[in-house]
């Protein structure tokens, strides 16, 4: 069994590959070792002469790249035409991607012009018994499923944070060109409209996890509910660890309750079973109990801690590998004294 392996990066106003990218090529280079395939990467930008360069000892046989302005914004048609020409010119029969909103936009639709198959959210990829397989999990990551398709080629976005980035070798990989005139496009980018960046408080490419649970706006130890004592504390460690936000489904939902709530929460916080499933180093839950379907979505967070005053809750059934028995107000107040 042989397969040819192609990994390939869309990139964004930096010039540079991401770490999904990095992280993208390492999975594509440990497949291609496990076959004995080649390894291929494809680059497209506006100028793609740093990013070819910074890559080109990452394992790769050869690097095909699509320089051109058209190519420097996500848009449909042009980051699916320049992705199909590289397919094309490396004749690859898996092609893998990150699971960032660019490249997944376009994945199944370059599938479709090649005549092939499209997965998403890979979380590994091996081979065995002669056949290539992947790991995808189901029902907000509980299960988690094998399969393998003999169908190529076969396009993959992977997950983030499932393994460690590429870091440069001693390989030169071969930098080519691909001639792909760029064909009008109805769509205009005018330019991109996105808040401050010290006002983001979802951060994927955070070290840590930050959780609110709802303990932090019920009434403390001196009988009175202290909200803005609590967002004062938060945003401050988020500001001071660049850390990301999220939350348990039990906070998020008081507002629906008419409850006095954090006013920096959204679903889109929500961490767990009904909410998200992130892929940081470290977690930090505060005032939450750490039930079951809250704690599904720590699965992949690879130290956990958790500051509550109930020295039986959830994370100390061995859902934590730190559970602090402390007031979470008193705590962080310290914490971010230290900071």
């Amino acid at each position: 069994m042989s397969e040819n392996v192609l990994v390939l990066i869309a990139l964004d106003e930096s010039g540079v590959p991401l770490k999904g990218d990095l992280e993208a090529i390492t999975l594509g280079s440990d497949l291609s070792l496990s076959v004995g395939g080649s390894l291929s990467i494809g680059v497209y930008g506006a100028d793609t002469t740093a990013a070819a360069e910074s890559i080109k000892t990452m394992g790769a046989s050869k690097i095909f790249t699509i320089s051109g302005e058209a190519y420097s914004v996500s848009r449909y048609k042009t980051d699916a035409a320049a992705a199909e020409a590289i397919a094309r010119e490396s004749g690859a029969s898996i092609i893998l991607g990150s699971a960032s909103v660019r490249w997944s936009r376009i994945a199944a639709g370059l599938a479709q012009r090649l005549g092939g198959v499209f997965d998403s959210n890979i979380t590994a990829i091996q081979s065995g018994d002669g056949a290539v397989s992947i790991d995808r999990w189901y029902y907000r990551q509980r299960m988690k499923g094998e399969l393998s398709r003999t169908q190529r080629p076969w396009v993959l976005t992977a997950s983030a944070g499932i393994c460690a980035q590429a870091e440069p070798g001693e390989t030169d990989a071969e930098v080519v060109s691909v001639d792909l005139a760029a064909s009008a496009s109805r769509t205009t980018v005018k330019g991109i409209k996105a808040s401050a960046g010290d006002s983001q408080t979802i951060r994927p490419e955070a070290d840590v996890l930050f959780v609110a649970g709802a303990g932090w706006t019920k009434k403390q130890s001196d009988g009175t509910i202290k909200v803005h004592d609590a967002e004062s504390l938060i945003l401050d460690f988020l500001d001071k660890a660049d850390a990301s936000l999220g939350s348990s489904k039990s906070l998020v939902d008081l507002g629906s309750e008419g409850q006095e709530v954090l006013s920096f929460l959204t679903h889109l916080h929500q961490i767990g079973q009904t909410g998200a499933t992130p892929r940081h180093p470290k977690g930090l839950s505060t005032c939450c109990h750490g039930e079951e379907p809250h704690a599904v979505g720590w699965r992949f967070i690879n130290e956990r801690r958790a500051i509550s005053m109930d020295a039986n809750c959830g994370w100390a059934h061995g859902k934590a590998d730190v559970l602090y028995v402390a007031d979470a107000f008193e705590v962080m107040k310290h914490v971010n004294a230290m900071l």
